[in-house]
């Protein structure tokens, strides 16, 4: 019997993390494809985790014997039941229609919520509810044997789940087939977690009655409530830094299941070491590699040029995992007796809302002008790190908890170890800052959203005859424009005349008469300075803020109100509002279509797909030309291009221009058309690169398929 036990809870695991990167990606691309959403899918799953937690707390704690097995059998048959039905109705058990995709959203946190409530919500509340359940179950079946190992298996199923997805069914498995796969191992999941629920209910386990007078409980409550805050602190900044890494990471790489999957790993590898019995533990060697790398953290944000890409990983890695061992290791040492477990799981679970609460929802309010809660996050770990430090005797607290570590904080007890960690957290949070007034004292705007951070500079200072303004998103430039009367209207950055854009539009077929142009991306409008009187130039732009901006409101900005174009601003995501057009009056009949929207760190893969292509195509006027700004720095994004090209029969020019450094970016546009007589004028012809013939053919992009490592540079 104890096999059951332990498979149910393997499988549960595994599901229960295998569908977090999987239903993160689906829906991804509904809300603009940036690092936030990947944190508020994480905020909703821990949550529900909680949720699975107090349920398991109150099943087992407030449920008489049979009616255990009773009840949880019953949500257990509306759990498959929904999820059959979802099957029936949608395309897949997983995936809503699109009619459940928002138009556009300032903060759709409570959108994300919506979407996975109705598509993932009671599956994953039951599948967190079952390594409490199972484990209390076990310890009263199998009062000899620790449930603790039982905890240590279901973090490995986790890890497995983790690593499985982005090497296994991410680059081989449609995002259907994977749904229906999650589909059928939650079946069995189900018919597992059923049997076992069914031998509590028939009597054949024994499922402990609760009893405990009130006034035993109220005391037991009182004496450790102190513990119950270590627990509730330590897990909610581990948490935190979690959930702060994996935004730094993907803010500075991209936004791809990998880089949601490697914090994730290292979290729960920590999970694991923790609980298999602290033997890789100690804590002061940890706690000095903690402080050290939160500096070098910090080094990092000021650096410039930044530090690579491989190296940012590492660090961040190595700070994660630092951190999580010190805080999974300090829970490990707080655990209760098996007795306690459900208490001990819905605090650590509670703790861990609480900090995807800060990072998803108090953060963006605290801190208006960029991502500071990692930095933040490192203080108040160290501040927790080093009380638990001082009250290093066990027994002292694991019976007072935080009211002891306070106590035992008076100056003339304080041990030397104690002082250097106050130390290193008082330098930590003086440098941030001073960092923060630095950054603050050079930025003329500063403004942050649910899309991210973005920046306006002064640039060229030292020359005043080129002084510019530039706008950037986190770490990317999008563009700048002069400041001088003279200069003000000439393009710049990627989009300057020989770059491919500003060929599109000087030898579009159209010309001399005037252009319907569309771009996708609106940045800071540059390509509106090419606009001539008679042309339409309509943006569509999810961010609200980049709207703001790109309008002028600051005084910066003013490619958009200097041209001579008809001026079109149409905001939220840029392919449901095509969509959503043809729907209502057909087609824009674009001569030009821009897509610019690949430059930054946030791919919107669904821009770049077989259907987003069709969409494309009926917008367009016969003989026009689509241009696609593909300057990244971590993708190749050609490869998926050609690969659409050939799929829709369109021909395609790569033009690489080296920038300048004074006017123009280095930037590489692919133009489309299904005129070969376009391509072939000896303006575009003659800065084309040729198709590498080495090039492995990519595997073509479909709402159901996407793999980024396969095009990293």
């Amino acid at each position: 019997m104890p096999s059951y036990y332990a498979f149910s809870i393997l499988l549960s695991a595994f599901l229960l993390f295998q569908i977090q990167p999987m239903i993160g990606k689906i829906i991804l691309p509904w809300f603009g494809g940036t690092p936030t959403v990947w944190s508020t899918v994480l905020l909703f799953f821990q949550v529900l985790l909680t949720a699975g937690y107090a349920y398991a707390y109150w099943l087992l704690g407030r449920v008489r014997g049979r009616w255990q097995g009773t009840v949880h059998l019953g949500l257990l048959a509306l759990s498959l039941a929904l999820l059959l039905a979802t099957a029936l109705l949608w395309r897949s058990p997983l995936t809503p229609p699109a009619s459940w995709r928002p138009l556009d959203g300032d903060f759709p946190v409570w959108d994300i919520f919506r979407v996975l409530a109705v598509s993932v919500g009671i599956p994953y509340f039951l599948l967190a509810t079952n390594s409490t359940l199972m484990q209390a179950w076990f310890s009263r079946d199998h009062a000899q044997q620790t449930p603790y190992r039982l905890y240590a298996l279901s973090n490995a199923g986790s890890l497995v789940a983790l690593v499985s997805y982005p090497l296994i069914f991410e680059p081989l498995l449609t995002l259907r087939t994977q749904a229906y796969l999650w589909t059928a191992g939650y079946t069995l999941f189900v018919a597992v977690a059923a049997y076992l629920a069914w031998r509590i209910t028939a009597g054949r386990a024994v499922a402990e009655q609760p009893g405990t007078p009130e006034s035993q409980l109220g005391a037991e409550k009182r004496s450790r409530l102190g513990v119950y805050a270590l627990w509730l602190g330590l897990a909610a900044c581990a948490t935190t830094l979690l959930m702060a890494v994996t935004n730094q990471v993907t803010q500075e790489v991209a936004v791809i299941p990998f880089l949601w999957v490697l914090p994730l790993t290292v979290y729960l590898l920590t999970f694991i070491l923790a609980f298999a019995g602290g033997r890789w533990y100690s804590r002061r060697p940890y706690l000095a590699a903690f402080f050290i790398l939160s500096l070098i953290s910090l080094w990092m944000l000021v650096k410039n040029p930044p530090f690579s890409i491989s190296a940012q990983l590492i660090v961040y890695t190595l700070l994660l995992f630092s951190a999580c061992m010190l805080c999974h290791n300090e829970l490990f040492r707080l655990r209760p007796s098996p007795r306690g477990l459900s208490s001990f799981y819905l605090m650590v679970a509670l703790g861990g809302a609480l900090g995807g609460i800060f990072v998803t929802l108090a953060a963006p309010l605290l801190f208006t002008t960029g991502f500071w809660e990692l930095q933040w996050g490192l203080v108040a770990c160290g501040i927790l790190l080093t009380l638990v430090l001082q009250a290093d005797s066990a027994p002292v607290v694991r019976k007072r908890g935080v009211k002891a570590s306070v106590r035992h904080a008076a100056p003339r007890r304080f041990k030397p170890a104690v002082f250097a960690s106050a130390a290193a957290v008082f330098v930590l949070g003086l440098l941030i800052v001073l960092i923060m007034r630095a950054i603050s004292t050079d930025t003329l705007v500063a403004t942050r959203n649910f899309y991210g951070v973005l920046r306006v500079w002064e640039i060229n200072t030292a020359q005043p005859e080129l002084l510019a303004y530039q706008l950037t998103h986190g770490r990317t430039a999008h563009g700048f424009q002069f400041a001088a009367n003279e200069i003000r209207k000439v393009p710049t950055a990627y989009y300057s005349e020989p770059s491919g854009v500003g060929l599109a539009i000087a030898n579009h077929p159209a010309r001399p008469g005037p252009l319907r142009v569309g771009a996708l991306g609106l940045g800071i409008g540059i390509i509106a300075s090419y606009g001539q009187p008679g042309d339409v130039y309509r943006f569509y732009e999810i961010n609200p803020d980049i709207i703001r901006i790109a309008q002028g409101e600051d005084g910066r900005f003013s490619f958009l109100r200097d041209s001579d174009a008809d001026i079109q601003i149409v905001p939220g995501d840029a392919r449901v509002s095509l969509e959503r057009e043809w729907a209502a009056g057909g087609s824009q009949r674009f001569d030009l279509l821009v897509l610019d929207t690949f430059s930054g760190d946030t791919i919107p893969l669904h821009l770049l797909t077989q259907e987003a292509f069709a969409i494309y195509q009926q917008h367009l006027n016969p003989g026009g030309v689509i241009a696609i700004n593909v300057s990244n720095r971590i993708f190749d994004l050609s490869q998926a291009v050609y690969r659409l090209a050939d799929e829709f029969q369109l021909g395609a020019a790569l033009i690489e221009h080296p920038g300048d450094r004074l006017q123009s970016y280095d930037s590489l546009w692919m133009l489309l058309s299904r005129e070969p007589a376009f391509l072939q004028l000896p303006a575009i012809a003659s800065r084309s690169t040729p198709r590498p013939a080495s090039q492995a053919a990519a595997r073509l992009w479909t709402d159901d398929y996407s793999n980024l490592l396969q095009i990293i540079r």
